[in-house]
C-alpha cells in the first residue's frame, strides 16, 4: 500500500475531459469540487466542435481551474467540413483557450467523415496550432500509418506542439510522435488489466514527454471501472504510470504536472 502524502502538495492536471456534456450537467460543480478535493490543480474540458464552442468555453468561464480548447473532432468532421484555420485561430484568442483540438483522424468507425474531410479538417486545426503556438489535442484511432505520415509532412512545413491524446496505438506512432517532440497522454486505458503492451510503449516514453488524462466520461480506471469517468479519477491514472515507469505517486504526479504547465504555455500556474 502507497504511504500517505498530501495531496494538495502534490497536485495533478487532468490534461483532456469533457466538462460540457450533458453527462456532467446535473453534477457539474460537485464532479470538480471532488477534482479539488483529489488534489487536480487544473483541467482542461476539450472541444470536440468549433461551431459548438460557446459551450466550452462557458464552461471554462465557470470555474477558475477550468481552462479549454477549440477543435474539431475526426468524428464531428462531417458536420463542419468547411471550418477554416481563421475561425479557429480567432476563437482561440479567449484567454481561457489553452489548446487547440482535439482534431486528428479516426478510421475505427465507418460511419464516421471520409477519410479526405477528416484530414482537411485536421490539417486546419494543424495550421491553427501553429499560428497561435498552443499545442494541437490530437485523436488517432485505426490509422497509425496515416497519422505518422501526416505528422512527418506538416511538421517538415513548421513545427507545432503536439500531444497524442489517450494514446493507444502502436510503438511506431509513439516513436514518430516522440521524436517530432510530441507529448503522449495517458488515459485510464493504461489501467486496464488486458493493456500490458500498452504498458510497455510507456515506459518507453521520456519522461518530460509524460502526461495523464481522463477522457472523462469515458474510461474510467479501475477501481472506478464501469462509472461514469470524472477528472478525479485521474489520480489512479497517474498511479499506475507511475508504478509502470518506476515512479512513486507523488512522483508522477509532480512529473506529469511539471510536464502539462510546460505545454500549455498559455495555463497559469495554480496558486
Amino acid at each position: 500500500m502507497a504511504d500517505s502524502f498530501d495531496v494538495h502538495a502534490h497536485p495533478v492536471i487532468d490534461t483532456h475531459c469533457h466538462l460540457d456534456f450533458d453527462d456532467f450537467a446535473p453534477e457539474r460543480d460537485q464532479v470538480i469540487g471532488r477534482a479539488r478535493d483529489a488534489g487536480l490543480a487544473r483541467m482542461v474540458t476539450i472541444c470536440t466542435r468549433v461551431r459548438k464552442f460557446d459551450r466550452i468555453r462557458a464552461v471554462a468561464e465557470a470555474y477558475d481551474d477550468v481552462f479549454c480548447s477549440v477543435g474539431t473532432h475526426p468524428g464531428n468532421a462531417g458536420e463542419e467540413p468547411d471550418v477554416t484555420t481563421a475561425e479557429i485561430v480567432e476563437l482561440a484568442r479567449h484567454p481561457k483557450c489553452v489548446a487547440i483540438g482535439e482534431a486528428g483522424l479516426d478510421f475505427f468507425y465507418p460511419d464516421n467523415a471520409p477519410r479526405d474531410v477528416q484530414l482537411a479538417v485536421f490539417r486546419a486545426n494543424i495550421d491553427a496550432s501553429r499560428q497561435t503556438g498552443l499545442p494541437l489535442v490530437i485523436h488517432s484511432r485505426a490509422a497509425d500509418e496515416d497519422m505518422a505520415a501526416t505528422l512527418e509532412e506538416e511538421t517538415g512545413k513548421g513545427p507545432f506542439p503536439f500531444i497524442l491524446h489517450c494514446f493507444s496505438a502502436g510503438q511506431e506512432l509513439a516513436n514518430v510522435g516522440v521524436r517530432l517532440g510530441g507529448y503522449i497522454s495517458f488515459s485510464g486505458i493504461v489501467t486496464f488489466p488486458k493493456s500490458e503492451e500498452l504498458r510497455a510503449i510507456a515506459k518507453t516514453v521520456p519522461h518530460d514527454r509524460l502526461l495523464v488524462e481522463t477522457d472523462a466520461p469515458y474510461l474510467a480506471p479501475p477501481p472506478k471501472r464501469g462509472k461514469r469517468n470524472e477528472p478525479s479519477y485521474v489520480v489512479h491514472t497517474a498511479r499506475v504510470l507511475g508504478e509502470t515507469i518506476g515512479l512513486s505517486e507523488p512522483k508522477i504526479r509532480d512529473l506529469t504536472t511539471e510536464n502539462a504547465y510546460r505545454l500549455f504555455t498559455r495555463m497559469p500556474r495554480a496558486a
